[in-house]
């Protein structure tokens, strides 16, 4: 079988279906990518459908369910099995990132278990706010977790993606009492996300987590501007200029006076 691209009824039922068994993933794309989205060379899966609207976000065309490609779990399999040799040459495995892939739960703890199988290595990409939707099985069959992390205040927070912070910080929480293996990642957009105090409270958050083993600050680029334009959605950090090595380094030694290692 391969991914078909299906009409809006027809979707919704079979979206509906898949959702509840975890047979089918709507699927926005796949890459092989080295050194991203998690150690060695990864099968990256971004799932589509998210119900945050983060300003910065650079894959918009991610963020409705319906619009991505529906793909039965088989053929994701197969792509896995393929690649394995890859994997276990390069220390890497399978990534589900999206959109936010927790949007497609039984999909997601389907495909890990399957790989916990292979002996693949999993790494789930998460904002952490729909966290709840994770099953204690699922977690299971993660080795790593993705946090981003996308600010401290809470009315910065929700001036970025639109949503709380509240749900992230309760999902760190519990990834924390799992002892399950967190990169945190935080994106740094100059007049946005960069202020002292909200870069403090994200380092103060996630230093409690002593099941953090890395921090990434990652830099805000352009890249995504195109796609909203090409959707017709009013682009919110239109010119804004992405940070320069000042100012990431500044960032960064704010999260390593809290005793994390950062890159």
């Amino acid at each position: 079988m391969v991914a078909v691209q299906l009409g809006r009824s027809d979707f919704h039922h079979e979206q509906v279906e898949g959702h509840r068994t975890g047979t089918v993933a709507s699927v926005h794309s796949w890459e092989l990518v080295t050194a991203v989205d998690g150690p060695g060379t990864r099968l990256t899966y971004f799932l589509s459908g998210c119900l945050l609207r983060c300003q910065y976000c650079h894959n918009p065309d991610t963020w409705k369910i319906r619009d991505g490609a529906l793909t039965p779990i088989g053929d994701v399999l197969a792509r896995i099995r393929r690649y394995r040799g890859v994997f276990a040459a390069t220390g890497g495995g399978l990534t589900l990132s999206g959109g936010e892939p927790l949007m497609q739960p039984a999909f997601v703890a389907r495909v890990f278990a399957e790989c916990r199988q292979l002996g693949v290595h999993t790494t789930l990409d998460t904002s952490g706010y729909l966290g709840t939707s994770a099953s204690n099985e699922l977690l299971d069959d993660t080795d790593l977790v993705l946090l981003d992390v996308k600010s401290g205040l809470p009315d910065t927070y929700r001036a970025v993606t639109g949503r709380e912070l509240a749900p992230t910080i309760a999902f760190g929480d519990r990834l924390h009492a799992r002892g399950t293996n967190v990169w945190v990642r935080f994106v740094l957009v100059p007049g946005l996300t960069d202020a002292v105090d909200n870069v403090d409270a994200v380092a103060e958050i996630v230093a409690r987590w002593p099941n953090v083993s890395r921090v990434e600050v990652l830099p805000f680029h352009q890249m995504g501007e195109d796609k909203w334009n090409r959707l017709a959605i009013s682009y919110p950090l239109h010119g804004v200029q992405p940070p320069d090595a000042v100012l990431l380094e500044r960032v960064r030694e704010q999260f390593r006076a809290h005793g994390l290692t950062t890159f």
